[in-house]
Protein backbone atom coordinates (compact mmCIF):
# COMPACT_ATOMS: atom_id res chain seq x y z
CA UNK A 1 0.00 0.00 0.00
CA UNK A 2 1.20 3.06 -0.95
CA UNK A 3 -0.66 6.41 0.30
CA UNK A 4 -0.32 10.32 0.16
CA UNK A 5 -2.32 12.13 2.49
CA UNK A 6 -2.77 15.62 0.79
CA UNK A 7 -3.95 19.29 0.65
CA UNK A 8 -2.95 22.40 1.34
CA UNK A 9 -0.89 23.49 4.00
CA UNK A 10 -2.74 23.40 7.42
CA UNK A 11 -5.27 20.39 6.67
CA UNK A 12 -3.75 18.02 9.00
CA UNK A 13 -1.97 15.80 6.24
CA UNK A 14 0.50 15.10 9.08
CA UNK A 15 -1.89 14.03 11.86
CA UNK A 16 -3.75 12.19 9.12
CA UNK A 17 -1.22 10.43 7.88
CA UNK A 18 0.34 9.09 11.25
CA UNK A 19 -3.16 7.99 11.65
CA UNK A 20 -3.49 6.45 8.18
CA UNK A 21 0.28 4.77 8.69
CA UNK A 22 -0.18 3.47 12.17
CA UNK A 23 -3.67 1.71 10.92
CA UNK A 24 -2.02 0.11 7.82
CA UNK A 25 1.10 -0.39 10.02
CA UNK A 26 3.36 1.63 7.50
CA UNK A 27 6.04 3.30 7.24
CA UNK A 28 5.49 7.10 7.80
CA UNK A 29 6.98 9.94 5.90
CA UNK A 30 6.60 13.61 6.13
CA UNK A 31 7.04 15.45 2.68
CA UNK A 32 8.28 18.45 4.60
CA UNK A 33 11.11 16.63 5.21
CA UNK A 34 11.83 15.64 1.73
CA UNK A 35 12.07 19.38 0.40
CA UNK A 36 15.48 20.80 -0.53
CA UNK A 37 16.91 22.98 1.64
CA UNK A 38 16.19 26.13 -0.85
CA UNK A 39 12.60 25.37 -1.07
CA UNK A 40 12.07 25.49 2.48
CA UNK A 41 14.26 28.63 2.46
CA UNK A 42 11.94 30.10 -0.25
CA UNK A 43 8.70 29.42 1.29
CA UNK A 44 9.98 30.71 4.97
CA UNK A 45 10.72 33.77 3.16
CA UNK A 46 6.90 33.69 1.87
CA UNK A 47 7.82 33.27 -1.85
CA UNK A 48 5.58 30.26 -3.14
CA UNK A 49 7.40 27.58 -5.07
CA UNK A 50 7.00 27.15 -8.68
CA UNK A 51 6.80 24.16 -10.58
CA UNK A 52 10.72 23.93 -11.46
CA UNK A 53 11.29 24.10 -7.65
CA UNK A 54 8.97 21.22 -6.65
CA UNK A 55 9.97 19.00 -9.74
CA UNK A 56 12.97 17.37 -7.43
CA UNK A 57 10.56 17.32 -4.40
CA UNK A 58 7.96 15.45 -6.62
CA UNK A 59 10.70 12.94 -8.01
CA UNK A 60 11.72 12.81 -4.00
CA UNK A 61 8.39 12.00 -2.70
CA UNK A 62 7.94 9.43 -5.71
CA UNK A 63 10.95 7.97 -4.58
CA UNK A 64 10.39 7.45 -1.03
CA UNK A 65 6.67 5.63 -2.39
CA UNK A 66 8.70 2.76 -3.79
CA UNK A 67 11.23 2.29 -1.10
CA UNK A 68 9.25 0.73 0.84
CA UNK A 69 5.91 -1.63 0.32
CA UNK A 70 4.16 0.31 2.88
CA UNK A 71 4.24 4.04 3.15
CA UNK A 72 2.29 6.83 3.82
CA UNK A 73 3.57 10.07 2.93
CA UNK A 74 2.30 13.51 4.05
CA UNK A 75 2.03 15.55 1.15
CA UNK A 76 0.42 18.62 -0.40
CA UNK A 77 0.15 17.13 -3.74
CA UNK A 78 -1.99 20.42 -4.81
CA UNK A 79 -2.02 20.04 -9.02
CA UNK A 80 -2.40 17.09 -11.43
CA UNK A 81 0.09 17.40 -12.76
CA UNK A 82 2.21 16.69 -9.35
CA UNK A 83 0.09 13.81 -8.64
CA UNK A 84 1.13 12.40 -12.42
CA UNK A 85 5.00 13.28 -11.38
CA UNK A 86 4.56 10.96 -7.62
CA UNK A 87 2.66 8.40 -9.88
CA UNK A 88 5.00 7.97 -12.60
CA UNK A 89 7.59 6.90 -9.88
CA UNK A 90 5.28 4.82 -7.88
CA UNK A 91 1.87 4.35 -10.13
CA UNK A 92 0.02 2.06 -7.70
CA UNK A 93 -0.26 5.53 -5.14
CA UNK A 94 -3.58 6.03 -3.95
CA UNK A 95 -4.45 9.96 -2.51
CA UNK A 96 -6.63 11.15 0.13
CA UNK A 97 -7.68 14.84 0.10
CA UNK A 98 -8.45 16.31 2.99
CA UNK A 99 -10.89 18.73 2.33
CA UNK A 100 -10.82 21.79 5.23
CA UNK A 101 -12.19 25.54 4.52
CA UNK A 102 -10.20 27.86 4.34
CA UNK A 103 -11.11 30.11 8.16
CA UNK A 104 -10.05 26.84 9.73
CA UNK A 105 -6.55 26.21 7.60
CA UNK A 106 -5.37 29.70 8.32
CA UNK A 107 -6.64 28.95 11.87
CA UNK A 108 -4.42 26.01 12.25
CA UNK A 109 -1.43 27.61 10.56
CA UNK A 110 -1.27 30.32 13.21
CA UNK A 111 -1.86 28.06 15.82
CA UNK A 112 1.39 25.64 15.32
CA UNK A 113 3.83 28.17 15.77
CA UNK A 114 7.49 27.41 14.55
CA UNK A 115 6.37 26.02 10.93
CA UNK A 116 8.48 26.97 7.87
CA UNK A 117 5.05 27.88 6.11
CA UNK A 118 3.70 31.39 6.90
CA UNK A 119 0.27 32.01 6.62
CA UNK A 120 1.27 34.61 3.63
CA UNK A 121 1.39 31.31 1.25
CA UNK A 122 -2.41 30.23 2.24
CA UNK A 123 -3.97 32.00 -0.51
CA UNK A 124 -1.44 30.59 -3.13
CA UNK A 125 -1.74 27.20 -2.54
CA UNK A 126 -5.74 27.49 -2.44
CA UNK A 127 -5.44 28.77 -5.63
CA UNK A 128 -2.71 26.44 -6.78
CA UNK A 129 -5.28 23.37 -5.42
CA UNK A 130 -6.62 21.41 -8.26
CA UNK A 131 -8.89 18.62 -5.90
CA UNK A 132 -8.44 14.85 -6.88
CA UNK A 133 -10.24 14.23 -10.10
CA UNK A 134 -12.70 11.11 -10.80
CA UNK A 135 -10.24 9.34 -12.96
CA UNK A 136 -7.32 9.67 -9.86
CA UNK A 137 -7.20 6.50 -7.26
CA UNK A 138 -8.49 8.66 -4.50
CA UNK A 139 -10.81 9.78 -1.78
CA UNK A 140 -11.98 13.26 -0.92
CA UNK A 141 -12.83 13.29 3.07
CA UNK A 142 -13.23 15.81 5.65
CA UNK A 143 -10.47 17.19 7.23
CA UNK A 144 -13.13 18.33 10.32
CA UNK A 145 -14.12 15.10 10.45
CA UNK A 146 -12.87 12.51 13.94
CA UNK A 147 -9.88 11.79 12.85
CA UNK A 148 -10.08 8.38 14.00
CA UNK A 149 -13.15 7.59 11.63
CA UNK A 150 -11.65 9.86 8.91
CA UNK A 151 -8.39 7.34 8.81
CA UNK A 152 -10.57 4.19 9.32
CA UNK A 153 -12.43 5.65 6.19
CA UNK A 154 -9.45 6.17 4.17
CA UNK A 155 -7.54 3.21 4.76
CA UNK A 156 -10.89 1.42 3.62
CA UNK A 157 -11.26 3.45 0.73
CA UNK A 158 -7.51 2.34 0.05
CA UNK A 159 -8.21 -1.32 0.53
CA UNK A 160 -11.38 -0.86 -1.67
CA UNK A 161 -9.11 0.32 -4.50
CA UNK A 162 -6.58 -1.87 -4.03
CA UNK A 163 -8.96 -4.89 -4.46
CA UNK A 164 -9.64 -3.60 -7.72
CA UNK A 165 -5.73 -3.65 -8.77
CA UNK A 166 -5.24 -7.18 -10.52
CA UNK A 167 -2.24 -8.86 -9.32
CA UNK A 168 1.31 -7.67 -10.46
CA UNK A 169 -0.41 -4.35 -12.15
CA UNK A 170 -0.10 -0.97 -12.54
CA UNK A 171 -2.54 1.26 -11.84
CA UNK A 172 -5.69 1.09 -13.85
CA UNK A 173 -6.96 3.81 -16.19
CA UNK A 174 -10.62 4.87 -15.06
CA UNK A 175 -10.11 4.35 -11.21
CA UNK A 176 -12.57 6.77 -9.64
CA UNK A 177 -11.87 9.01 -6.89
CA UNK A 178 -14.35 8.97 -4.57
CA UNK A 179 -15.71 11.47 -2.18
CA UNK A 180 -16.44 10.80 1.31
CA UNK A 181 -18.45 13.57 3.76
Amino acid sequence: MRLVVMGPSGCGKSTMGLAVADGLNARFIDGDDLHPDANVARMAAGIPLDDGHRRPWLAAVGAALVASERTVIACSALKRVYRDAIRRRAPQTFFAELSVPRRELERRMRQRGAHFMPTALLDSQLTTLESLQPDEAGVRVDGLADAAVTAAAIIEAARVWQRTLPSGSLLRAGTRAQSLR
